[in-house]
């Protein structure tokens, strides 16, 4: 079998097109290569899905910490305590068998179970608890001068969030939220070790690659190349969000402009 019947036979296995059967023996470099790259589909859709509607949620989550009301504080800073506080490998253990306790009761929470789902909103509780204390800290950086010239144009209530409070506020945390969604892309390596099970073997890259290492008693050539595939996608988010960083610091002076730097997330 050549290298582009490999490709045509599972670069998309991991979806379910192409081959259904794993490789058995005679394992090639294009093999690993190919399959390991199939898994990276589920780790990019765990990725973009709970980033994009995690930063909704954690605008909120920011905006609820700041509020004076404690209806609104309180349900904010234990969601954000809850989820920074406690592993992820042990939130998607957990959040496995509640689904599948509830799943017994009212199967509308069947599609739960399945790691497409239920990892995904797992992931996304979990960045937006992240990225809300980020957007916090950013929010209480905002410097009062720009509030004060705010109501000295007469803004207030949602003009002054859209038009001031917003931007400044994603300015000063977009660095350390670059941080988030690259260690985020890397925490969906989780999602198949930790309780979802991997339907007719169709999981993550990381899933593929312990599969070759096992087959292959060489954890030295999948692992290697697991790593490749996620340092172009670090490399791939690191290039997006800085032309929105730019975006961001377009009005400032090339001397104050701040530059996105990767900081170990030692915690998660």
């Amino acid at each position: 079998m050549s290298c582009w019947d490999t490709i045509a036979d599972y670069g998309l296995r991991s979806v379910g097109i192409g081959a259904r059967l794993l490789p058995k023996e005679d394992f090639t470099l294009c093999q690993q290569v190919t399959l390991i790259g199939s898994g990276m589909i589920w780790n990019v859709y765990f990725g973009i899905l709970a980033l994009l509607s995690g930063f909704f949620l954690a605008t909120a989550l920011a905006m609820g910490k700041a509020s004076r009301s404690p209806l609104l504080r309180k349900p904010a800073e234990w969601l954000i305590f809850l989820f920074r506080g406690s592993p992820l490998f042990i939130q998607f253990f957990f959040a496995y068998f509640l689904f599948l306790s509830l799943k017994q009761v009212f199967p509308v929470f069947a599609p739960f179970t399945a790691a497409w789902l239920g990892a995904l909103v797992v992931l996304f509780l979990n960045t937006a608890a992240y990225s809300g204390e980020i957007f916090y800290g950013a929010l209480l950086s905002i410097p009062k001068g720009d509030i004060e010239a705010a109501d000295a144009y007469g803004m207030s209530g949602w003009s002054r969030f859209r038009r001031i409070v917003f931007p400044t506020m994603m300015r000063l945390a977009w660095p350390a939220y670059t941080n988030e969604a690259i260690f985020l892309f890397h925490a969906t390596t989780l999602v198949f070790f930790s309780g979802f099970p991997a339907w007719r073997q169709k999981g993550d890259a990381l899933y593929y690659a312990s599969y070759f290492a096992d087959k292959t008693f060489n954890p030295f050539v999948p692992y290697p190349i697991l790593a490749g595939y996620f340092i172009l996608l670090t490399l791939i988010v690191v290039g997006l969000f800085g032309l929105i960083n730019r975006r961001l610091n377009r009005h400032l002076p090339q001397a104050k402009r701040q530059r996105l730097r990767l900081r170990m997330n030692l915690i998660r």
